[in-house]
């Protein structure tokens, strides 16, 4: 047997050793500890080994409450249920109580009769009505959210119409809230369409119109899409009272995009310099042209500035504009400032608006379902003017849209993108910088998680 060594010399070795071998050591720990599949470890402080511990037993008796007693407090407890619905167009008062679990002669009858709760099933669908019951089905509070009746406030506020059972009998209030705003990141790519992507992206509708209409100027997205063009965007959620509204499918404003088409990027952020916000690429300059380049949100180009078989003459000639398909009633608006200078119906352009832009450019919208304006009357950029139909000599419903220059039919694409672009002065682009600084790092968390792999 050797001579022993202390404790304190076995320590004072170890801890040279361990310095001299740091790094083979801390690799013995990450290769022992990879075998088992951890990512992470920890070291637990040192402690004395619990079976070593004095142990104790309390015994204690526990008498349980009577079972009928516990059974007689339940039943005097006064249940409320809450349930939610969207309204639809065919509803009346009966039909969304009864999908409401609603089961309350009286809550039906004041709907029908009270001037505002009247309002809950009146108009268009898509309200949000959110019901509280008793356990018999009996009314207690109805509350439905709407879009704000002021259409000037309809991205920044909602209805809230309240109805509340009052003793024997109802009372109805309404009033007009703020909506809150949540940031959600999006990205994808490109495989056949953009619809197609932001649909795998999980994103809305309403955010692909908004992309698409945000680079027109600089996108053919009916032409000149590839596959693997990639897109990130950061957008506004709207929410009432904590709940996603379904109009416009909850979404508000797109705060900042990219989007990849062919290897070129393309950048805009929403910046308000003080006067008329718009989007902005990062060197300042507008990404709204003087002319838009399409006359409707994202739509479908059935017949191009080209030659064309004329589908009810059946000859071939030149196409002098361009035709938008979309259902009737679809929105049209102007793409420029200017006066109208004509309003009515001519012909085979059926109901048709013309708009005088000076210096020899005008714009003309035919086979109009209806008219929104009148002959000389001011209107700005992107302004609703009518709506798609089929009048004069038209074959189904669209649009049909001109850009004149001194009376002769030009592209309206290359006129958009030729079109003049303002430029932020110095002091603007400073404040567009740090707002675009924030927004890029948004952007790039969103192109992150979608290169993620999925372990799921």
């Amino acid at each position: 047997m050797g001579p022993s060594i202390s404790p304190e010399r076995l320590i004072s070795q170890a801890q040279a050793f361990a310095g001299r071998h740091r790094r083979s050591i801390i690799a013995s720990v990450v290769v022992a500890l990879g075998g088992f599949g951890i990512t992470a470890f920890g070291i637990a402080p040192l402690a004395p080994d619990a079976s070593l511990l004095p142990q104790r037993l309390i015994t204690e008796d526990v008498t349980p409450e009577d079972v009928q007693a516990q059974a007689d407090a339940l039943a005097d407890l006064a249940l409320q249920l809450d349930r939610t619905e969207i309204t639809r167009g065919t509803d009346t008062p009966q039909s969304l109580l009864a999908r409401l679990g609603v089961t309350d002669d009286a809550a039906a009858r004041f709907l029908r009769n009270d001037t505002l709760a009247r309002k809950v099933v009146g108009g268009r669908g898509g309200k949000m009505v959110q019901a509280r019951t008793s356990d018999s089905g009996e009314l207690a509070r109805l509350v439905v959210r709407y879009p704000a009746e002021n259409p000037e406030q309809s991205r920044t506020h909602f209805t809230r119409l309240t109805i509340e059972r009052s003793g024997s009998g109802f009372t109805s209030r309404l009033e007009t809230a703020a909506l809150a705003v949540q940031t959600r990141l999006g990205s994808g790519t490109i495989q056949s369409s953009l619809f197609a992507a932001t649909d795998a992206a999980m994103l809305p509708d309403a955010v692909a119109i908004q992309i698409a209409d945000i680079f027109s100027a600089e996108i053919d997205f009916h032409r000149e899409l590839r596959k693997g063009d990639t897109f990130s965007v950061v957008y506004e959620a709207l929410t009432a009272d904590g709940e996603v509204v379904p109009w416009n499918e909850g979404v508000g404003r797109v705060l900042a995009t990219e989007f990849v088409n062919r290897g070129q990027s393309y950048q805009a952020v929403w910046f308000n310099p003080g006067s008329k916000g718009g989007y902005y690429d990062l060197a300042g300059r507008s990404l709204r042209r003087s002319f838009l380049a399409s006359p409707m949100e994202f739509s479908r180009v059935t017949s191009g500035f080209a030659m064309r078989l004329h589908p009810i003459q059946k000859t071939w000639r030149a196409h002098k504009g361009v035709d938008y398909g979309a259902p009737t009633g679809t929105p049209v608006r102007t793409v420029a400032d200017g006066v109208v200078d004509i309003a009515g119906r001519q012909n085979g352009y059926g109901n048709v608006i013309q708009i005088q832009h000076g210096n020899g450019r005008a714009t003309l919208y035919a086979h109009l379902s209806r008219i929104d304006v009148k002959k000389g009357q001011r209107v700005e950029q992107g302004q609703r003017i009518g709506a798609v139909g089929a009048t004069g000599w038209a074959t189904g419903p669209h649009l049909h849209f001109e850009f004149k220059l001194n009376g002769m039919q030009q592209d309206p694409l290359r006129v958009a993108r030729s079109a003049e672009q303002v430029t932020l002065d110095a002091a603007a682009r400073t404040r567009l910088a740090q707002l675009a600084q924030g927004l890029r790092s948004q952007l790039q968390l969103a192109e992150a998680r979608a290169a993620r792999p999925s372990f799921e």
